[in-house]
């Protein structure tokens, strides 16, 4: 789900040592190379899908039952803490803004509409400022939060809610997306982007794939690439452990917030 194009060889090279560990706690069939052919439900409910990563608002919905949660990565990035993370609501630097009700009438760039970090959390944030159902802000599809951060930049969007994974790595890896950009507000704490398995995985792949997760973190062989994903640990969640985002979903449509788009 962080895979800028810097950060291709360390994902290449943590996908290896994953599938080595894989295959040593006895897993079949193991490909070789990551594919990179697709995102979104219909890519992560794909029969063929053995394991990947994935955003939490389908986890919680589309995806819920129909794969297997296998655990969430920590980042040591600012805006983590263990599993959690949270978004930036981001602004130009010289924006006159000082909170949250100062956006209103403004416009915002989503990454998309089935996003957590990218629209729903901004939903929550500017529950506030919703008018007779009616959404606070204007908003553009941006297709992705490098490109939300480039939407701001250029002034095509005042604002974006951008996962602050992603915004940390753009601002280490590609400064120039991120220069000229502040943070005016984070939105609540959330369990993480998760690691799932694909739902024909067999008891057996699901607890080959924990114990090489469990090895793969602990193999010194492979700190160099999780040092420069900003990969820290994993933990093992359940389901139980994103309730809390399904709670934050149910107070949106209960409190009658729309989305952005």
């Amino acid at each position: 789900m962080y895979d800028l194009p810097a950060l291709r060889p360390a994902t290449e090279a943590w996908w290896a040592g994953l599938a080595a560990h894989f295959r040593r706690a006895g897993m079949r069939g193991v490909p070789d190379r990551l594919s990179r052919s697709g995102e979104g439900p219909d890519f992560w409910l794909a029969p063929d899908l053995l394991f990947s990563q994935c955003c939490g608002y389908p986890l919680v919905t589309r995806l819920a039952g129909r794969v297997t949660l296998l655990g969430t990565p920590c980042y040591d990035i600012d805006g983590c803490d263990g599993p959690d993370y949270c978004s930036f609501v981001i602004v130009r630097a010289d924006f006159p803004a000082r909170d949250i009700a100062d956006l209103r009438g403004r416009r915002c760039a989503i990454n998309m509409a089935g996003s957590w970090s990218g629209h729903h959390a901004l939903r929550l944030v500017a529950a506030p400022l919703v008018d007779n159902g009616r959404p606070a802000f204007e908003a553009l599809v941006s297709g992705s939060h490098a490109a939300s951060t480039d939407a701001v930049r250029a002034g095509a969007a005042d604002f974006a809610s951008v996962d602050c994974v992603s915004f940390g790595l753009l601002s280490h890896y590609e400064p120039h997306r991120t220069d000229g950009l502040r943070v005016l507000a984070r939105t609540p704490a959330m369990p993480g982007l998760p690691l799932i398995a694909g739902g024909a995985a067999s008891e057996a792949d699901i607890c080959g794939m924990t114990q090489g997760l469990r090895a793969a973190f602990d193999d010194p062989a492979l700190a160099g690439a999780r040092i420069q994903l900003g990969l820290k640990a994993v933990r093992f969640t359940g389901m139980a452990d994103y309730k809390r985002l399904s709670a934050a979903l149910e107070h949106l449509e209960e409190q009658r917030i729309p989305p952005f788009v």
